[in-house]
């Protein structure tokens, strides 16, 4: 049985990995350059939820949208406002040792629990769809009119207040220190 009392367990943000750790810095310019997030969330039934979104990260906040349409995203934010969101970027996988479990994986990542909300300012939310856009249309925007967001009523946009953030990352070491300096053992090796 694992022993689930709250002083037991670490406080949510604590990092283990001291040596991994990200500069607040450093995850404000993953959060604006990373693609797709994931958005954990919680149902009246108890149930978790992730749900893969691309964002926006402006003004210190994380902004995303979803159809109009309740489904289970919309009814767990109407449930509870707390929130987890991640992103991740995966790097290269190398051998650091002579056992095949002695394997690891370059990678960024970084979490934020907080606060969702919905945007009910249209402003706000014309805000959003034009970093929206910016970040993931090209910039001609494949020849259509900038700015045009007729359609801005038929979703629903979400701000996600941070209360806390981390970010970790495991750094691709130098090639003299990957295993055999090659990353593939010889049959002597094995």
């Amino acid at each position: 049985m694992i022993d689930t009392r709250a002083d037991l367990l670490p406080r949510r943000g604590d990092l283990r990995r001291a040596d991994k750790v990200m500069s607040a810095e450093e995850v404000d310019a993953f959060l604006v350059s990373a693609w797709v997030g994931r958005t954990a969330t919680v149902g009246a039934d108890g149930y978790p939820y992730v749900v893969p979104n691309l964002f926006v990260w402006r003004g210190g906040l994380v902004f995303l949208h979803t159809t109009k349409q309740t489904g289970h995203f919309l009814a767990n934010v109407r449930h509870a406002d707390r929130v987890c969101f991640e992103i991740d970027e995966p790097g290269e996988v190398f051998p650091y040792g002579a056992l095949e479990c002695d394997t690891s994986i370059s990678y960024r990542s970084a979490v934020i629990f907080g606060r969702i909300r919905t945007v009910e300012e249209e402003s706000e939310k014309i805000a959003f769809f034009s970093a929206f856009m910016a970040k993931y249309a090209p910039a001609d925007s494949f020849g259509r009119e900038r700015g045009s967001f007729p359609r801005h009523d038929a979703t629903v946009v979400y701000a996600i207040t941070p209360d806390v953030m981390t970010g970790k990352c495991g750094v691709l070491p130098a090639l003299a220190a990957r295993w055999r300096n090659s990353g593939s053992p010889t049959a002597a090796d094995r």
